[in-house]
């Protein structure tokens, strides 16, 4: 132990390589194994590890060798390192007896404000949560995210558990590679499987087309619903001819494909996986008797989830509350949750970030059983910490925004009113925040995150990355209080 405070105290008084300023050593993260010791230290803008000592865990760190102990960079290679010899930060499946919140962390550096937010709180974090649309749009990877949860987790002394979600995974490849990294969770996103053609298409046409499936295909569903009553916790869900072919074909592929990725993947998995299904990317609101028939199904064929997640009546925009009618939504959220209860899985609310209007719905109707998936409001909260203290960076990123908010809308659906933005020219650096309380601009900034993190000048120079992450990491403990603040109203109105 004195070896090792020689170490810390030695760089303390001087620097880590190739770095002029004294260290930050975060005292939550010092661990020891056997004889060897660790702590992650930062330098500037830079994290590493600094370890001391002897045996297993040091010589497995990667690093330069620095007064009698060794200064190790962040790399995924050590990632696996602390994986091995410390078991708490490696991400795990949490089930259906706790809630869990997807918190998805797009740059990489908030997760130390999100283990902040949820400690004490009756929910699990979900640290590592991208798409692979987002992962492309940032240029990030699947091992990218686990290893800043890795870190994250390490960083500060957080042994009470997380998880890493493969988000909206659609093809088989990438579940197969998502669960040999080590991830915890698969969103299962069947949005390609399902048919949006049906909902529009007249009666006659339903009809012919279920009366086109094989005939076995046909008595197999016949013979389970066909103008059968099934009460689902004092609820009568009822299929006639009509609604038993409209759900046949709108979402009879997705469940096959669901029960295969289930049988291939999720059963053989070396361990616990958390397995929820996903549609609601779909044009098609989720009646309850199509909830039903999805999760009847699944039941039927032995495949167990821990969640899914419908879409609900009204809009999910991202970044901003709820749109819709609440008395509708209220009505149908208890209708989904009494289904869920019923399969013994977790309702699943996705593009849950913001929507503080129905959280107090969600709240009571899910019994504080639930998983909630939010993202983009973690990097709103980064930029509103830009706009607090780097106001010219702010308006850069903001101008860029507008110029090209275009290119963004092919990925999401937003409706934003930009003529409603005040104009940049005409509003004082300190108010410059208030931009993120307003949906415009917070819709404006959740969609072109992508586009401001890679955009480079003629030369090839980043046009706003360097300096955003810089001002971060410089201010760690604003980014910290404003993810607390944020994400603990989340938390506070669903009760958790």
């Amino acid at each position: 132990m004195e070896q090792f405070q020689s170490v810390v105290e030695a760089l303390q008084a001087g620097k880590l390589p190739n770095s002029s300023e004294a260290i930050h050593v975060y005292e939550k993260s010092f661990e020891k194994k056997d004889n060897a010791f660790v702590v992650m230290a930062k330098s500037n803008t830079t994290k590493y590890l600094v370890a001391a000592g002897a045996g297993p865990l040091f010589d497995a760190l990667q690093g330069d060798a620095v007064e009698n102990g060794k200064v190790c960079p962040l790399t995924h290679e050590n990632s696996k390192i602390l994986n091995q010899f410390f078991d708490y930060t490696k991400p795990q499946a949490f089930g259906t007896e706790i809630a869990t919140m997807g918190l998805g962390d797009r740059l990489g550096i908030a997760s130390p404000g999100h283990i902040e937010t949820v400690k004490g709180r009756k929910v699990k974090p979900i640290l590592a949560q991208q798409s692979v649309r987002e992962l492309t749009l940032l240029n990030r990877t699947m091992t990218d995210i686990l290893d800043a949860a890795t870190f994250a987790v390490f960083q500060e002394g957080y042994k009470d558990g997380f998880g890493a979600d493969a988000d909206h995974i659609k093809l088989e490849k990438d579940i197969e590679y998502a669960l040999d990294l080590g991830f915890s969770f698969v969103t299962l996103d069947c949005s390609e499987q399902i048919r949006n053609d049906i909902e529009g298409a007249t009666e006659e046409d339903v009809h012919k087309a279920y009366a086109d499936l094989p005939v076995d295909r046909k008595e197999y569903f016949n013979s389970h619903y066909l103008n059968k009553t099934f009460n689902v916790q004092g609820l009568d869900i009822s299929f006639d001819e009509a609604s038993l072919h409209k759900n046949v074909l709108v979402y009879g592929e997705a469940v096959d494909f669901m029960e295969h990725v289930y049988n291939e993947y999720i059963s053989k998995a070396e361990k616990a996986i958390d397995f929820e299904i996903s549609i609601d990317e779909t044009e098609t609101v989720t009646a309850p008797e199509a909830h039903f028939f999805v999760a009847e199904e699944l039941r039927r064929r032995g495949v167990t989830v821990q969640s899914l997640a419908p879409r609900f009546c009204g809009e999910f925009q991202k970044g901003i509350d709820y749109i819709g009618d609440l008395t509708q939504f209220e009505k149908e959220l208890h209708e989904h949750a009494e289904i869920a209860k019923y399969f013994s899985y977790k309702l699943s609310i996705h593009s849950g970030s913001d929507k503080f209007s129905v959280f107090p719905i969600i709240g009571k109707h899910t019994e504080g059983l639930l998983h909630i998936k939010t993202a983009g409001t973690n990097w709103l909260e980064a930029v509103r910490v830009i706009a607090q203290l780097n106001p010219d960076l702010y308006r850069r990123m903001h101008a860029y925004a507008e110029e090209h908010f275009e290119e963004t809308l092919k990925y999401y659906h937003v409706t934003p009113d930009l003529d409603s933005i005040a104009p940049l020219a005409e509003t004082a650096d300190e108010d410059l925040p208030s931009y993120m309380d307003y949906d415009a601009s917070r819709q404006l900034f959740h969609v072109t995150y992508g586009i401001l993190l890679t955009a480079k000048s003629e030369s090839g120079a980043d046009l706003f990355r360097t300096e955003f992450f810089t001002t971060l990491m410089k201010n760690e403990d604003a980014y910290r209080s404003a993810l607390v603040k944020h994400i603990g109203r989340h938390l506070d109105l669903l009760e958790l």
